[in-house]
């Protein structure tokens, strides 16, 4: 469903939606990596999350999916933003992780949730981090999964996954596009845990045919690059958090986890041995477990 939060329109799915009996259960808001939607949520963890009582939001960011295109903001220059993050200075974006994040605010707004449970994956996790010192009143607690904090000099991506990233698929069709994320998602997947290929390609081809709109991904990681200052921030977290993030992972390597575990507060880190940057069944397992323990803990006052 469509809502209007923020001065744009964002796409939900929401526990609701199917039984009206979860708008009187605790809220955990959902929010997704870099060009990704709401489908790529694994189906097991959102319905974990249900079956332990829990209502489940989840949403396109803007600028993919199905929520807003911000077409007037035009196509970003990336080397040329990279190149100035290198040398120091703030790229300039068309819009911020903290944009981003009072979107995020917008849709429990718009759903009349107070408080909820907020876990973030990848630039997710970014975002959730933005929520949680902008309204700590409304964050019961806090998961960032396989994120950072955004700090200066942290590792970066393998050379292979940066190559990756930068290339392009070889034409514009639906199998060109296909198999150019496959070759991606090859690259950050989990080499303890990796995906048959058919399972990969019919949820890469899910989310093609649901939705494909490569320069608002560009527009995402702009905002990325320009919020190193999150990092100096992160010791203003109040809410209670979990960190969760594979020793494998060659996108956002493990130090940009423990780093961001180590600036929040008595945040906890658990570690996954083996994983990368994606969310293999057996990864989602021992996540859906740390990530119930922690919500449990620290239900609504």
């Amino acid at each position: 469903m469509k809502i209007r939060a923020n001065g744009i329109e964002i796409e939900v799915e929401d526990s609701v939606t199917q039984d009206a009996s979860f708008a009187a259960k605790p809220a955990v808001l959902l929010i997704m990596g870099l060009g990704l939607q709401l489908i790529a949520w694994p189906t097991d963890m959102v319905q974990g999350l249900e079956d332990a009582g829990y209502r489940v939001i989840r949403f396109d960011n803007r600028d993919v999916g199905l929520s807003t295109r911000m077409d007037a903001a035009g196509k970003p220059n990336l080397m040329w933003a990279s190149l100035q993050y290198k040398l120091g200075f703030t790229p300039a974006a068309p819009y911020s992780l903290s944009d981003m994040a009072a979107d995020a605010i917008g849709v429990l707004d718009a759903l009349g949730v107070r408080q909820a449970h907020v876990v973030g994956v990848s630039m997710g996790g970014m975002i959730a981090q933005r929520v949680a010192l902008a309204v700590p009143q409304r964050v019961l607690s806090l998961t960032s999964i396989m994120s950072s904090s955004g700090a200066k000099g942290l590792p970066g991506p393998t050379p292979e996954v940066l190559r990756a990233m930068l290339s392009r698929p070889t034409g514009s069709s639906k199998s060109a596009v296909i198999e150019h994320s496959l070759a991606l998602f090859r690259a950050i997947g989990s080499p303890a845990f990796p995906l048959p290929e058919a399972d990969l390609r019919a949820r890469i081809t899910r989310g093609v045919e649901r939705a494909f709109y490569p320069v608002g991904t560009l527009r995402q990681m702009v905002a990325v690059v320009s919020d190193h200052a999150r990092a100096a921030l992160l010791g203003r977290i109040a809410a209670p958090t979990l960190v969760v993030h594979g020793t494998a992972d060659p996108l956002v390597p493990l130090a940009c986890g423990q780093d961001t575990a180590r600036r929040i507060p008595g945040a906890k880190l658990v570690t996954i041995e083996g994983m990368g940057h994606d969310l293999p069944p057996e990864p989602v397992r021992r996540i859906l477990a740390a990530l119930l323990s922690h919500i449990t803990a620290h239900p609504a006052a």
